[in-house]
């Protein structure tokens, strides 16, 4: 068996890194650029650390900041529009997972034209170009969009999300600057960094995990264990190490996959709204206890690099269920545990809106292969 890794071009981590954005624009020969972000982004001065830094630098550039969460068709159509009207010939993706998928979908479809109805684009696209030249500034610690071959984008007409898995989307050029995410509020750094969480645990006992993935992803659990309670507090080293953890489970989840967690919790944000990090974060540790069984010694890898004492001498039982628990600890500490019922979803809709999860590109990836009948007593659990 062959496995597959495909990582950035090049990528530049630590305080400062968005300084290198003007000699790696010049490097390649780019004459403008068009920043694709969010409106609030703009007005909390965020974007202005990378477009000060280009205007310093005599770098052309546009800005389209109608990015929103769970990035819609329409607004990558719009997206698409905007870069052409513009005469850019890179993108700069600044934000959180939702202006990088939007940057990855437009700048897909600027070079694959075939595809500019947008859904078209789900599950393995068979596009033929490389996505246009992409540069990535994430602002939050969780998503990893900057390093991943994965997008997912909303289809508000059939309240549904859909995931696009495409080797050609991949930004050229990361810039992981944790000074951009030192303003993420305390909820939002909760929530992306239990998004990171789930990325590196789903990626960890997938069953197209290998040894490469296996030891970026432990490493990931490792530093989100020790840094993401400190984070969520406000302090800066951790948020440093957030940043880096993050990307460091992006690194091996975009090559091997993910499982129902991410499968049943797109449903959630097409259907109700529900930010995705908050979403992953209440499914996680009660689909871990669904999956203990199909895990042979992961969960006890998993415990230990979380911080729990006295792994080694635990029955494989025990070890599993303190994996389990040290997750919810996480996401209670945190304050990410609550009943999807008090965020919108409807017992009646359970059904639908677990045919949506079954058909979600991530369940396959699943250690425990999934009935429909075990995912909705699954979300009747967490009502």
């Amino acid at each position: 068996m062959t496995y597959r890794m495909i990582l950035n071009e090049r990528s530049y981590f630590g305080p400062g890194a968005i300084q290198h954005i003007p000699e790696e624009f010049r490097g390649k020969g780019l004459t403008k650029a068009a920043v694709i972000t969010d409106r609030g982004l703009v007005d909390a001065g965020v974007v202005r650390k990378v477009t000060d830094l280009l205007d310093e630098n005599d770098i052309p550039y546009d800005v389209f900041d109608q990015v929103e969460a769970n990035p819609s068709v329409n607004t990558v159509k719009a997206g698409v529009d905007f870069v052409k009207e513009s005469g850019a010939d890179c993108i700069i993706a600044i934000g959180g997972g939702s202006s990088m998928d939007t940057s990855k979908a437009v700048g897909i479809i600027i070079e694959n034209p075939e595809f500019a109805d947008v859904v078209s684009l789900e599950g393995t696209a068979p596009t033929k170009n490389k996505a246009m030249m992409t540069f990535a500034v994430p602002t939050t610690a969780g998503t990893g969009a900057e390093v991943t071959i994965n997008y997912v984008i909303t289809d508000t007409d059939n309240k549904r999300k859909f995931v696009c898995v495409d080797p050609n989307d991949i930004p050229d050029v990361a810039f992981v600057d944790s000074e951009m995410m030192m303003s993420m509020p305390a909820k939002l750094t909760a929530a992306t960094g239990m998004d990171a969480l789930t990325h590196a645990i789903e990626g960890y006992i997938t069953p197209g995990a290998w040894e490469m993935s296996d030891m970026v992803h432990i490493k990931a659990i490792e530093m989100i264990g020790r840094s993401i309670r400190k984070a969520v507090e406000g302090d800066p080293k951790a948020k440093e190490d957030m940043a880096t953890a993050q990307y460091i489970a992006a690194m091996g989840y975009s090559n091997v996959g993910l499982g129902l967690v991410h499968g049943m919790s797109h449903p959630l944000s097409a259907w109700y709204g529900i930010p995705h990090g908050q979403a992953n974060a209440i499914l996680l540790p009660v689909v871990m206890r669904y999956n203990k069984d199909y895990t042979g010694e992961k969960f006890r890898d998993i415990a230990k690099a979380l911080g729990v004492e006295g792994t080694d001498a635990m029955s494989i039982e025990e070890a599993r269920d303190v994996a389990c628990q040290a997750t919810l600890s996480i996401a209670r500490d945190i304050g990410m545990i609550a009943k999807l019922s008090d965020l919108g979803m409807k017992e009646e809709d359970i059904p639908s809106v677990a045919k949506d999860a079954m058909a979600d590109v991530c369940t396959p990836g699943n250690p425990r292969p999934a009935q429909l009948d075990e995912v909705i007593a699954l979300y009747e659990s967490l009502m």
